[in-house]
């Protein structure tokens, strides 16, 4: 399980420490590809199997289905981190999250964020963020 929050810094060339804490869970090899809101999403290889079988059953006759996952499919990369137990984000990538050289990056249950610092404050600062409203819609959902 992923949890914590850590800010990070990324050099010229698009590369990052993965927090200590996130490195073992992570494996030898993992996915990095767009996220929702901006962000990036890390999937250790499990998890990516679990999330495409997800994908894979939609319907391929839904034009959101099919968007939805072109979405996730077409940014997408293998990743491996090197000896210094850094990730190399390409420029597709970084270009998409708005990624410069202050980085967040969060532990979200079984998958890891990857923030521009500036669009995390943002999003944790922005006013439709109603922390009231969110808890009574996850009750509506059971949680």
């Amino acid at each position: 399980m992923f949890i914590g929050e850590y800010q990070h810094t990324a050099d010229s060339k698009g590369r990052v420490i993965m927090p200590v804490k996130f490195r073992e869970a992570l494996g030898d090899k993992f996915v990095l590809t767009k996220g929702l809101d901006s962000c990036l999403f890390v999937y250790p290889n499990d998890e990516w199997s679990n999330f495409e079988k997800k994908l894979r059953s939609l319907p391929l006759t839904s034009k959101d289905a099919r968007a939805f996952i072109r979405f996730f499919f077409a940014g997408a990369c293998e990743c491996e981190l090197d000896k210094q137990g850094r990730i190399l984000i390409p420029g597709n990538l970084r270009e998409y999250a708005g990624l410069e050289k202050e980085l967040v990056i969060i532990g979200v249950s079984t998958r890891i964020e990857i923030w521009s610092k500036v669009k995390w404050e943002e999003y944790n600062n922005a006013s439709n963020l109603d922390h009231d409203s969110i808890v009574e819609r996850m009750a509506e959902l059971g949680i």
